[in-house]
């Protein structure tokens, strides 16, 4: 059986695009422990998610991931309230990002953990598309406050993977993952 290891919606559809067939599990990590540099965090957290669900089911496939937004080389996080958003996207408007997920597949006598960045370049946001925005969109649940897929016009470009904004770098992992387990023909 092949599982996600977590109870994001994003990457639950994202992983469809790869998996046809999957269990969603979600893992009961404290990600609060992990005090480490910004970009070892989601491969980090990544590999203490894989490794929970690995303790339970030692023959299935896991895949486990965590995604962080670093703006100036602080880590943004979810936003606690509303308040928090709207001071997050302030921040965000104008300025260049990074956004890091790290995943952990573990299964076929195989660990992979690796990193995906994607540059996130904001447009210069309006005090009022910024309330807007977090009054109908309430990106309470999305590392930096906002999700790319939510059809504002929050960023201006990227460079890199558009699903990997998303929460999940599906391109990586069907490379590394996906194309790698199967069998030769």
């Amino acid at each position: 059986m092949f599982i996600l290891a977590s109870g994001s919606p994003r990457r639950k559809e994202l992983l469809a695009k790869l998996v046809p067939h999957f269990e969603i599990i979600v893992p009961n990590v404290d990600e609060s422990l992990l005090h480490i540099d910004a970009k070892d965090l989601p491969a980090e957290e990544s590999k203490a998610k894989a490794y929970a669900i690995a303790a339970t089911h030692p023959n299935d496939e896991i895949l486990a991931c965590d995604t962080v937004v670093v703006l100036h080389g602080k880590v943004l996080g979810k936003p606690r309230d509303e308040e928090d958003a709207i001071a997050m996207l302030r921040a965000e408007s104008g300025q260049k990002q990074v956004v890091l997920s790290g995943y952990t597949y573990i299964g076929k006598g195989r660990e992979i953990t690796r990193t995906v960045a994607t540059d996130v370049y904001f447009n210069d946001l309006s005090d009022e598309l910024i309330r807007r925005y977090v009054e109908e969109k309430r990106p309470l649940d999305k590392a930096g406050a906002y999700g790319i897929q939510d059809g504002y016009p929050l960023i201006h470009h990227i460079e890199g993977s558009y699903d990997n904004v998303m929460g999940l770098p599906t391109e990586d992992i069907a490379l590394h993952v996906i194309a790698q387990g199967k069998s030769p023909r």
